[in-house]
Parts: structure tokens; sequence; C-alpha cells
């Protein structure tokens, strides 16, 4: 049976492009996401760095990601309900554009209302708007509500595959199993003897 569409609360949501005066709610909601997932002491953003890093509609050219804010109807509260934060990628044999969706977030007191399948919804729309054929995102092995939600939307699980990552953080974070010692993405940025885009 297909998944149906947000009703009620969420379809009268609003949702749009957060805009730098919402870095401290963004900010907000990554600390509450990395709380939920169990990593809180490894969440290093800061106000400055989201600004430096994320793109917004007034100046969409320097960031890397964007980030969609939902609102439930003004009625009801004035408190962002949530966050979808991504950016696009490419795939290869498809030849075609996607959407890599970062965080998903919805604050507890919101979640079974439809809003994570709305934000999911308009991350779709625009994954269609660029031409693109896939939305994929990463879910922590544990976490099984999130999992079975997004099973319920007809989302696959890519048994096959395995997210490797190098970095410069020691330690674990973000859900990881086993961390190296740190500086694995200085000492292989060193391989390399730099590329112009010219």
């Amino acid at each position: 049976m297909a998944p149906s569409p947000p009703t009620g609360e969420a379809a009268a949501a609003t949702v749009r492009f957060a805009t730098e005066s919402d870095v401290p709610t963004i900010l907000s909601l990554i600390h509450e996401l990395a709380s939920y997932e169990k990593a809180l002491s490894s969440c290093h953003a800061t106000e400055a760095s989201l600004l430096s890093t994320l793109s917004f509609p007034s100046n969409p050219n320097p960031g890397y990601a964007r980030t969609l804010l939902i609102f439930p109807a003004p009625s009801s509260s004035p408190e962002c309900a949530g966050l979808a934060l991504y950016f696009h990628n490419y795939s290869t044999w498809r030849a075609a554009p996607g959407i890599y969706l970062e965080d998903l977030f919805v604050r507890p007191e919101f979640r079974g209302k439809g809003y994570g399948k709305r934000l999911l919804g308009e991350l779709a729309r625009e994954t269609k708007s660029v031409g693109g054929e896939r939305l994929e995102w990463s879910v922590l092995k544990w976490n099984e509500p999130s999992l079975r939600f997004y099973e319920s939307l007809g989302a696959r699980t890519m048994r096959g595959w395995v997210v490797m990552r190098v970095d410069d953080l020691e330690g674990q974070g973000e859900g990881e199993e086993g961390g190296g010692s740190g500086g694995e993405l200085e000492r292989l940025a060193g391989w390399g003897r730099g590329v112009e885009w010219k």
C-alpha cells in the first residue's frame, strides 16, 4: 500500500528555507539531534561555522548545504518543529544529480504528526526540480523508530553498502562504531598536489 501524504498539522505547516537569522535555531536543533544520537560531545558546530558553510536564499553561492525549516500553523505554535539539512550530490551511473539528506530532525513534541513526512516530501520535490533521480540519507543502525518510519515511506535499506570516512577528528562521533586516531584526512591530503578549477 502506498504511503499517504501528510494531513492535519503537517499539511498546514509552513516550510521555508532557513535564513542567516535562523542560525541559532539550526544550531539548537543540531544539538538536540546530537543529544538524541548520544553524540553531543562530538558536535563541533557553532553559529559562526554554520554561517560560513550553509547557503541562504539571500546569498546562495558560498555555502555547501541548505536547510529547510518547518513551523506549525501560526495558531498552534511559533516554535520551529524541525529541520532538513541537505546538499546536492551526483550519480555517475545515472548521470543525474540528487540530494543527500545530512540531517532530518523533528522535535519530540511534534513527532507522529507528519512533520518528518512533510519535510521529506519537500526534499523529494526539490530533487525532482533539479532533474534528480535519487534522495538518500544514512540512519544509525540502532534507530529503529526512524528505520521503520523511512521504510513505511518506501525507502530501501542499502545492505550492500558500507559508509566509509576519513576525518581529522579523534575518537568516535556521529554514530561511528570505531574511530581512528584522528588526522587521517590531513595525512591523505598530504598525498595530493593541488588541482585548480579553471
